[in-house]
């Protein structure tokens, strides 16, 4: 009787574990996967810093990924290369969304991915630092590169992403600028129409890569 006993018992337990398998979500305990996209000649160590401060904040290391792409190409493929990585990492973590968090022309990987490739309904939040969203005239000294020629003002490729509504779907969107960027020309075309536009009083192009203060206020909208 006691041998029967435990049987049903462990029956009964695998049989409830099965119906709680099912019903809970894959990645309800966690945070959304951030997926960051570095700018110009960039890489996935300069997320070092941001890394940190999310991790600090509870992020796990499973819950955040580098996202790398070639420089000198074309945004148009380093965009469906994105597309293919956030399903990447959908499939491994189990989250129907990631957020994105972009610097440089990264916004422009990002931003082509989300408006022209469909992204919208699989990311959650952008958040682009200092992003050449609407090009920059540093981009006349690479014109060697297609990069360069999408990401100079004016060009097709920014044409095709500002046409219609900048912000579209249900994802939400934020952006970093500051006048002493020096890099992206003028500064104030990483604004985003329908985006929450943050206005940051001084700070450098690249130190927006290592400011906490900045990066935790990527990290709370995140969040929201």
């Amino acid at each position: 009787m006691r041998r029967i006993l435990g049987t049903l018992l462990t029956a009964a337990v695998t049989v409830l574990g099965a119906v709680v398998g099912v019903s809970a979500p894959a990645h309800a305990a966690g945070h959304t996967p951030v997926v960051f996209v570095h700018g110009y000649t960039g890489n996935a160590s300069n997320w070092v810093t941001a890394e940190a401060v999310f991790a600090a904040a509870g992020y796990s290391s499973n819950e955040m990924f580098a996202f790398n792409y070639n420089s000198y190409g074309d945004n148009k493929t380093n965009a469906a290369s994105l597309a293919s990585y956030v399903n990447q990492v959908r499939a491994q973590t189990g989250a129907d969304k990631v957020d994105i968090v972009n610097h440089s022309m990264g916004g422009l990987v990002s931003w082509w991915y989300i408006k022209e490739l469909g992204g919208q309904q699989y990311v959650r939040h952008l958040a682009s630092l200092a992003g050449a969203n609407h090009g920059t005239t540093a981009a006349y000294s690479c014109l060697i590169y297609t990069t360069c020629q999408q990401m100079s003002p004016g060009s097709s490729f920014i044409q095709t992403l500002a046409s219609g509504d900048e912000t579209p779907g249900d994802t939400k969107y934020a952006t970093w600028y500051s006048p002493c960027d020096g890099v992206i020309n003028p500064y104030t075309s990483t604004m985003l129409s329908g985006a929450t536009n943050n206005y940051v009083a001084c700070e450098n192009h690249l130190t927006y890569l290592t400011d906490t203060v900045v990066l935790n206020s990527v990290r709370t909208f995140l969040a929201s």
